[in-house]
């Protein structure tokens, strides 16, 4: 591989990251991926709360512990910082005179009340982009309420949608809307960097979290816009396929699903069960048959799955052209062979944490391989090389703010750990 061709696209941008939780991490860990300086800003005084969140490594829960966090801060410097400090500010300030790009994903006003807000970004860098995403976005009666992704899966009409006709609604897994944002925010603030290198004009960016989620139910909006019906759960079930479902197979807790939207895909599942009595009914040849005798089309067709393997009938279903795949256990997903060969887990090894997987880009580029620099920093890791390598202070300089709780570096057991 040439020159050229391990060059990293964003290798020059440097990014001053205050993102916490998911939706933000996620958005600068893909730009550290490929080579961008993402110096991200933390404290002991008020970590990431997914720092707290499991699942945990070594001997239990720390703030160093923490493999759901581990997944989406590798690669990033770590800065410590104390921002209840008018010294930490200035540092700030600094720091943005350094950086290309800001990101935070606080509730609106939040960078106000700090003195960082755009205005002031701006006199310190005139064409600084900062990219700020929140639950509601910015104006409008509801834009300070904090809250995280499954709050927003409720809000945005999903939680609604998901679940059993005759049960409670149920949230989408974890802070659904948080995985959401990130396609969004990287093109977007990929746009706002080709402006300004064409003007010269930087931006803010104001992400609504809540506004992003709604492209997932946009037909459902347009139906209801439209022709006043309201969307419902429906189950697994889906109106233009019958059976749409998951099926249980031999073995515990082993399932697959299996999906028949054209009568040639029904042909074709009757053949590989061994077209079965039942199967042979005039009351389930088409898909309005079956969509009618749906409830005991499923029974019979759990009782023949049953017989079966789950990974020999996926693989009978496919070669008959019938949509079909395992239901993953978190073990199957991480030994998944497809994913193993594409590269999609990197393992790290890290005190505290020990020897983790870290789920790297959906996406692979021809001539920008990913950069596997380090796994995620303890709170304040590169205080110093960041102060002296990136903002030129000296060991004069830094020391007394280490020693006055301005800066935070790790703790004597995280550090010789």
């Amino acid at each position: 591989m040439n020159a050229a061709a391990t060059m990293q696209p964003f290798e020059n941008l440097k990014i001053l990251d205050f993102c916490w939780v998911a939706a933000g991490p996620m958005t600068t860990g893909y730009f550290a991926e490929y080579g961008a300086t993402v110096v991200r800003v933390e404290s002991r005084l008020r970590p990431d709360v997914l720092r707290s969140s499991p699942p945990f490594g070594g001997s239990g829960k720390g703030l160093n512990r923490s493999g759901y966090y581990a997944n989406y801060n590798a690669n990033k410097y770590a800065l410590g910082l104390n921002l209840g400090t008018p010294k930490a500010i200035e540092i700030i300030k600094r720091m943005v005179a350094w950086a290309d790009l800001v990101t935070e994903n606080f509730t609106p006003g939040t960078m106000e009340r700090l003195g960082l807000g755009y205005d002031e970004l701006c006199k310190v860098k005139p064409d600084i982009i900062l990219f700020s995403t929140s639950m509601l976005g910015r104006g409008g009666p509801n834009s300070k309420l904090p809250g995280f992704g499954a709050v927003l899966s409720s809000l945005s009409g999903l939680t609604a949608i998901t679940g059993w006709p005759d049960r409670s609604p149920t949230n989408p897994y974890g802070a659904y809307t948080d995985f959401i944002t990130p396609r969004f925010a990287v093109p977007t603030i990929l746009a706002a960097l080709d402006y300004r290198r064409r003007t010269g004009i930087g931006q803010h960016i104001d992400m609504s979290q809540l506004e992003v989620s709604l492209h997932f139910v946009a037909p459902l909006l347009l139906d209801r816009a439209n022709n006043a019906r309201e969307g419902a759960r429906t189950g697994n079930r889906h109106d233009a396929a019958a059976p749409h479902g998951a099926f249980p197979c031999r073995g515990d807790d082993r399932w697959i699903t299996i999906t028949c939207m054209t009568d040639a895909h029904w042909a074709a599942l009757r053949a590989v069960l061994g077209d079965p009595q039942w199967m042979r009914a005039e009351r389930f040849a088409t898909l309005l048959g079956r969509k009618r005798e749906e409830d005991e089309l499923e029974a019979l067709l759990a009782d023949s799955t049953r017989a079966w393997e789950a990974q020999a009938l996926m693989r009978a279903l496919q070669a008959a052209d019938v949509p079909a795949g395992l239901v993953h256990s978190n073990k199957g997903v991480i030994e998944d062979p497809q994913l193993e060969q594409r590269g999609h887990f990197v393992y790290y090894d890290k005190p505290e944490i020990g020897r983790h997987p870290v789920q790297r880009s959906e996406f692979r580029l021809s001539r920008a391989p990913a950069a596997r620099n380090w796994p995620t920093p303890f709170i304040g890791e590169h205080t110093r090389e960041v102060c002296r390598d990136m903002l030129g202070m000296s060991e004069a300089e830094i020391e007394p703010l280490i020693a006055a709780g301005v800066l935070e570096v790790p703790d004597a057991a995280a550090a010789s750990s």
